[in-house]
């Protein structure tokens, strides 16, 4: 496991760009370690997760998506990334200062988006993590904003939007929609894009089920009712704003805003509703 190690360090390290001709060895590598997490020898899968948890690969993967959107490359990478990171958090074994390290970066994250919104007004509206939560805090906003009426302002209401948008833009989509058979696969090593009836069922089960909504959901649902979304996090940029593309005129002063939290809870990412700052809402918050 040692020479592994240092390549990955190797691999990892920020600052100068390898060579164009080491690409295929950092890919390698990346499935190498993928390889050892799926053994069945607990001992390899530990030891691999432990070298990727002391690597701090979740932040590799944030360095690689802050790539331009048209770096497919990246983006693979960035996914692949993501991926070793969480089968590395599932087999490490325990560690109370890991755990320790996780409570302080949940706490940092927390404090980080709480100034921000301090400074835009704003209060955190807590949304149920039940796996309708993007579409919950969206619903909750575009009926603060009077787009939809209360009736209608509800997480199914936004998923069927968000997965009709996508639906008839497929063009915008695909490209960004990795294949069941792709790099999100048991044992993949290929980056896939989704073919018609992958996109077919990626639609349906994203309108019908409580499978969590991310960033194409959050474009998708900007372009569907013409509304900028500010996305408040812990990370940097601070917020990120997703504006309508369509060619239509935003009325500026109706914005979408939710906060995005990567370890607010336990069970993965989350996403609530950031309502201005008023004593009605803040006394809303306290009898919640």
């Amino acid at each position: 496991m040692a020479p592994k190690k240092s390549k990955l360090k190797k691999m990892l390290s920020p600052p100068t760009p390898p060579p164009a001709d080491t690409n295929m060895d950092d890919d390698q590598l990346m499935d190498d370690l993928l390889a050892q997490l799926d053994s069945k020898d607990d001992s390899v899968k530990q030891e691999s997760a432990t070298v990727l948890n002391e690597m701090q690969i979740d932040k590799v993967a944030d360095r690689l998506e802050a790539a331009p959107k048209k770096d497919p490359k990246a983006r693979y990478k960035a996914r692949q990334a993501r991926k070793a990171a969480a089968l590395a958090e599932t087999y490490a074994p325990t560690d109370s200062a890991a755990d320790e390290r996780l409570e302080r970066e949940a706490k940092e994250e927390e404090e980080q988006i709480k100034k921000t919104c301090d400074e835009l007004g704003l209060m955190i509206h807590e949304i149920t993590p039940d796996g309708h939560c993007l579409f919950s805090a969206v619903a909750d906003q575009l009926g603060l904003l009077g787009i939809l009426p209360s009736s209608q302002a509800t997480y199914a209401t936004c998923r069927k939007a968000a997965a009709d948008y996508i639906h008839s833009h497929p063009d915008d989509f695909l490209p960004f929609l990795p294949s069941d058979l792709g790099e999100d696969a048991a044992g993949a090593t290929e980056p896939g894009l989704m073919n018609r009836d992958q996109f077919e069922r990626y639609c349906a089960t994203m309108r019908d089920t409580a499978i969590w909504g991310g960033e194409p959901e959050v474009v998708a649902l900007s372009r569907a009712y013409n509304v900028p979304i500010h996305v408040v996090q812990g990370g940097k940029p601070p917020v990120v704003v997703h504006d309508p593309t369509d060619g239509k005129v935003s009325d500026s002063k109706r914005t979408v805003y939710i906060s995005y939290h990567r370890r607010l809870y336990g069970l993965g990412e989350h996403y609530n509703s950031l309502r201005p700052k008023t004593l009605v809402n803040s006394l809303k918050s306290v009898f919640q």
